[in-house]
């Protein structure tokens, strides 16, 4: 394995800023206003977070093919990956997206460093999440303009950061064989620049 240190993609991205709107702010830290005394100037920036492992192992996807042909895929069998950690505010048109070699509480004081650089002066980061170990660890470290809003058990569903990893699987990370590890992370670079360049 190479070396661990792993590509940091930032999203500077700010299309079409627009100023917080309350209405939007309360439905978004929902019951949890009570803990901001600034609550009608908060803005979720990034607004939702998840984690998806990349490796060698990809997953076969949907392809074009001529009507009445069975077209053939790659699968490798090998097992380096990687972590792609990822958060986006799509009202906002902001993202934040880190490759690390492992997910672990850690990796994740890295991811919400990133994300809270992210975030504007005057804004308050409301993350929502699962309750991943690593999410809930208690000596995680939380930027102070950041708090976490974990979702209920068992409920990716909810999470809509989980569309993003089956679209950028769908389009960019399945159907390869990567070379190494090395490949892994620059197709999960790219991938995720590929995403941020996407209409929000």
């Amino acid at each position: 394995m190479s070396n661990p240190t792993a590509c940091k993609v930032y999203a500077a991205k700010a299309a079409a800023q627009r100023a917080p709107n309350s209405n939007s702010c309360q439905q978004m830290s929902g019951n949890n206003l009570m803990f901001f005394p600034l609550a009608l100037t908060l803005t979720g920036e990034p607004s939702c977070k998840d984690e998806a492992r990349v490796g060698q192992k990809t997953k076969l996807t949907r392809r074009w093919a001529k009507r009445g042909t069975r077209p053939s895929a790659p699968k490798d069998q090998r097992t380096a990956s990687v972590w792609l950690f990822g958060a986006i505010c799509p009202d906002h048109g902001k993202s934040a997206g880190l490759v690390m070699p492992w997910a672990n509480s850690q990796a994740m004081e890295e991811h919400l460093k990133i994300i809270s650089a992210n975030i504007s002066p005057d804004a308050h980061g409301v993350l929502v999440l699962d309750q991943a170990g690593w999410h809930t660890a208690g000596k995680l470290v939380i930027p102070d303009n950041i708090t976490l809003l974990p979702l209920p058990p068992r409920s990716p569903e909810l999470n809509p950061v989980e569309n993003l990893w089956q679209f950028m699987r769908d389009n960019w990370l399945s159907n390869r064989v990567f070379k190494n590890y090395d490949d892994i992370v620059a197709h999960c670079c790219d991938a995720w620049r590929k995403l941020e360049a996407q209409p929000w």
